[in-house]
């Protein structure tokens, strides 16, 4: 078997008048992502941490801000093309680290929510999914309620031929 690792990274700004997506569930709260598209940090960063393990830069070279077809779209459109990308190559995945760093909303009661939906778009058990909530202790604009972020890391493996 083969394996590839990948680390992904988003930040978004929150703002008055949006839906907050996170990990592709709607959570409740009266601010949202600032992004081109729904701007859900948590998949955004999950594909860019597939995108790494299979060489292929990253979500913006894959889905340009300056494309209009890309406005407003959700970003689970958005990580089940990547995931096809990732299954042509012939990998699936192990698993799905994540973090998220956020002052606000408190996000401990929506992990559940959010790993399900995760799994769900992906088409893999829950089990191979951490959700993970954290805040930045009042520091920086996270601290400051103004931004959420997010990390994640992806293992994907590939049977070789035989196995």
């Amino acid at each position: 078997m083969s394996y590839r690792i990948g680390m992904g990274y988003d930040i978004h700004r929150l703002t008055e008048g949006r839906k907050l997506f996170i990990g592709g569930f709607e959570v409740p709260y009266f601010k949202g992502l600032l992004g081109h598209s729904d701007g859900d940090v948590l998949l955004h960063a999950i594909c860019d941490a597939m995108l790494g393990a299979i060489s292929e830069g990253d979500i913006g070279a894959h889905f340009p801000d300056t494309e209009p077809k890309f406005q407003g779209i959700a970003s689970a459109e958005l990580l089940i093309k990547v995931y096809e990308l990732v299954k042509n190559k012939g990998y699936k995945v192990v698993n799905i680290d994540t973090v998220i760093i956020a002052q606000e909303p408190v996000l401990a009661p929506f992990k559940k929510n959010i790993q399900n939906s995760i799994a769900e778009i992906l088409d893999i058990k829950t089990e191979f999914i951490s959700v993970k909530a954290k805040t930045n202790e009042g520091l920086g604009d996270i601290g400051k309620k103004e931004a959420i972020a997010t990390y994640t890391v992806v293992l994907l493996t590939k049977e070789a031929k035989g196995e």
